[in-house]
């Protein structure tokens, strides 16, 4: 059973979407404001995490970012309708994806089933007892684990960032438009546009570059896309 955490200061909105999650036969925690939702984040373990902006105590923004000191958790933010600012300030903060509000549930729950998705495989990709890894210079890849380490030092990342990351340097010098990386990543059907793509790359080379300004793992072919060399 997927469990997950959902928050939100509006009580009917929560209790519509735990209804529905319910009906699904998912697990579902719930939250009113940012102080509750982290302490639920640190003492339990969740699939996916729905966290709106606007919150008491602590807000949306800084949740997700504290949430991102211990958890790789997908998290999926709750923005106003038509508000670019708050989609783009999330995946800043480590979201992996945004639904604006008001939303349809049945939206939710796709949304939901599609990170579920993304990520079930990857844990069934190496056989038990076995991991597979990537290494290219002194970065290695765990794909089993989804863990990133450096020079034996493990870079924290989002879910979003390693399948990035996972994608390219499985295919070294191949350059892939935004539009793609976007398709590829997030699905055909996601409804966000190629600054996601973007703020996820600038998020990646922060983490995994010394220089990110002069990057050696993660390039950029201006007017083409990015690549791994």
């Amino acid at each position: 059973m997927s469990r997950v955490l959902v928050v939100d200061d509006e009580k009917l909105i929560v209790k519509g979407i735990r209804f529905s999650l319910e009906q699904d036969n998912y697990q579902v925690d719930c939250a009113y404001d940012g102080e509750e939702a982290l302490e639920l984040a640190k003492t339990n373990t969740y699939d996916i995490v729905l966290l709106d902006v606007m919150l008491p105590k602590l807000n949306g923004f800084e949740v997700c970012q504290q949430i991102r000191e211990f958890s790789n958790v997908p998290i999926i933010m709750l923005t106003a309708k038509g508000d670019d600012m708050d989609k783009i300030l999330g995946l800043e903060y480590g979201a992996d994806d945004y639904i604006t509000k008001p939303f349809n549930i049945l939206e939710v729950k796709a949304r939901i089933k599609a990170i579920m998705r993304r990520m079930s495989p990857k844990k069934e990709a190496a056989p038990k007892n076995e991991n597979l890894f990537l290494e290219v210079k002194d970065m290695k890849l765990d794909i089993d684990g989804h863990r990133v380490y450096i020079r034996d030092k493990e870079i924290n990342l989002t879910s979003k960032e390693f399948e990035l990351l996972e994608l390219l340097i499985s295919h070294p010098n191949k350059v892939y438009s935004r539009e793609k990386l976007l398709k590829l990543v997030w699905g055909a059907d996601y409804p966000g546009d190629v600054r996601t793509v973007d703020v996820h790359i600038r998020r990646l080379r922060e983490k995994v570059e010394e220089n990110p300004g002069e990057p050696k793992y993660v390039h950029t072919k201006w007017g083409v896309g990015y690549y791994f060399a």
